[in-house]
């Protein structure tokens, strides 16, 4: 499609949009943009219109919405307590913060801050990679099946003027982020047990870790290679493909 043609498609799209419309599928938006995605002769300005489009039906529909700074900043402090509570609850299961050893409370310390991170990095990890790649991002929302995981919104017309596999990258960030957090706490925990003669943290709490980690990696496979980011990854590796093919 020529420049004109594109501005022509998308300015019957935006008036729909600011008419009240935010169903961007029934309009055809997102068909355009995998068109427009495919297009190596894709203007600025198209993208510009493309990346309007999706943030005003976007904040139409979605809320509340929250500044990206303060969504980093809320994750970030987050992130930091979840770290440090891992070797507080270790402490707290060897008795050495005062008091006698309470194995339950260490474990569960550990297993909470494990389970925390998994949800703090997931943001954050699609913005740090995103950023490096040159994708602006606009809000954080709350996201996920119950609304209770933060996300935060890409800029989309930066994301179009990306490659492919910046793009794909910027997907799977978040998604392998979450995966390793459960894990990473696992093998830090683990070693200290072991050290103390595996007589440290109850055996639930190790294996509670391991437990989320896999159950992470099944809902993955089942829901979010459908519906989420795998999805999303496995969708710009194939313009990348497509694109390189001719």
């Amino acid at each position: 499609m020529e420049s004109d043609d594109y501005q022509q498609a998308l300015a019957r799209i935006e008036n729909e949009v600011d008419a009240g419309s935010t169903d961007l599928s029934s309009l055809g938006f997102w068909k355009l943009v995998a068109r427009a995605k495919r297009d190596p002769r894709l203007s600025d300005g198209v993208a510009e219109t493309i990346g309007r489009i999706d943030r005003k039906a976007f904040e139409s529909r979605v809320g509340p919405l929250f500044p990206v700074w303060l969504g980093n900043l809320v994750l970030l402090v987050g992130t930091v307590v979840l770290l440090i509570a891992i070797p507080i609850g270790l402490r707290v299961a060897e008795g050495t913060l005062g008091g006698e050893p309470r194995a339950w409370l260490g474990g569960l310390l550990v297993l909470g801050a494990g389970a925390g991170l998994a949800v703090t990095v997931h943001a954050p990890a699609h913005w740090f990679v995103g950023r490096w790649s040159g994708i602006r991002f606009t809000r954080y929302f709350l996201d996920g099946p119950f609304r209770i995981q933060p996300g935060v919104k890409t800029d989309y017309a930066s994301y179009l003027r990306a490659s492919p596999s910046a793009r794909a990258a910027m997907h799977a960030a978040g998604a392998l982020a979450s995966k390793v957090a459960p894990f990473v706490t696992f093998a830090w925990a683990y070693t200290v047990h072991w050290r103390r003669d595996w007589d440290l943290l109850p055996a639930w709490s190790l294996w509670g870790l391991l437990a989320l980690g896999a159950l992470q990696i099944v809902t993955d496979v089942v829901w979010s290679t459908k519906r989420s980011d795998w999805k999303k990854v496995r969708r710009e590796l194939r313009v990348a493909r497509e694109l390189e093919g001719g």
